[in-house]
């Protein structure tokens, strides 16, 4: 959750179906994370907030449909995709799974390529996967930062914000886990050959906190900012 990969959550109750299919995911550059029962699942997707999971429907514990139905009820994770991933390729299962709130259902066996495929069609359906040519936004946990638009969406809702103080939350988000020097700041935000009140800085920084509710902008005593992320 400090970077900006998609976070897969993996459920089922087999060691080597997650093994498996982890692997394979890993290898596309995802964050995977793995939970074998229901009840651990609900707890990890609290914790980690992932983008997706894949769910299996026989588990100890909770089954898949009402681990699926707990996790769609926790506003947190309304932004989470949910696709069932099970041997149970009935009509009634797929339909209880799909009731259940899953946006989709894919039955296994299944080749990891066309898994693969099927993840990133999931993922295109609902978020916005970031790539390197994407510079106009910036990507952490639960924060969009849009440059182009001058708002932060924070966990779906769009925060707007006057140009100085969100250039001061885009470099130092562009910074994240990093401190960022008080001159480093006032030159981005002033240039080299303007003149400013030393407090005028920290008056945006203080404006910004509140304006965006997360308590994510950390002083640096002496030195400057972080965004910790």
């Amino acid at each position: 959750m400090k970077n900006n990969k998609i976070r897969i959550l993996l459920v089922d109750d087999e060691r080597d179906i997650l093994e498996f299919i982890s692997y394979n995911l890993t290898k596309e550059g995802y964050e995977v994370y793995t939970a074998e029962n229901g009840k651990e699942a609900i707890k990890q997707a609290i914790k980690i907030q992932p983008h997706l999971i894949l769910l299996d429907v026989m588990m100890p514990e909770i089954d898949g449909i009402d681990t699926c139905i707990s996790l769609k009820s926790k506003p947190e994770l309304s932004e989470t995709i949910i696709a069932f991933l099970s041997a149970r390729g009935e009509d009634y299962s797929q339909i209880t799974g799909l009731e259940a709130g899953a946006d989709d259902y894919i039955t296994k066996p299944i080749r990891p390529k066309v898994l693969i495929s099927k993840v990133k069609s999931l993922l295109r359906r609902k978020i916005d996967i970031p790539t390197q040519s994407d510079k106009s936004r910036i990507y952490i946990k639960d924060v969009i930062i849009d440059k182009e638009n001058l708002i932060m969406i924070h966990k779906g809702e769009k925060i707007s914000i006057p140009r100085k103080e969100f250039d001061v939350l885009y470099l130092l988000a562009s910074k994240k886990n990093k401190v960022v020097r008080r001159e480093e700041l006032y030159n981005y935000l002033w240039g080299e050959q303007i003149i400013v009140g030393e407090r005028t800085l920290d008056v945006h920084i203080r404006r910004l906190r509140k304006r965006i509710g997360i308590n994510n902008i950390k002083t640096i005593k002496g030195v400057g900012y972080m965004y910790e992320a």
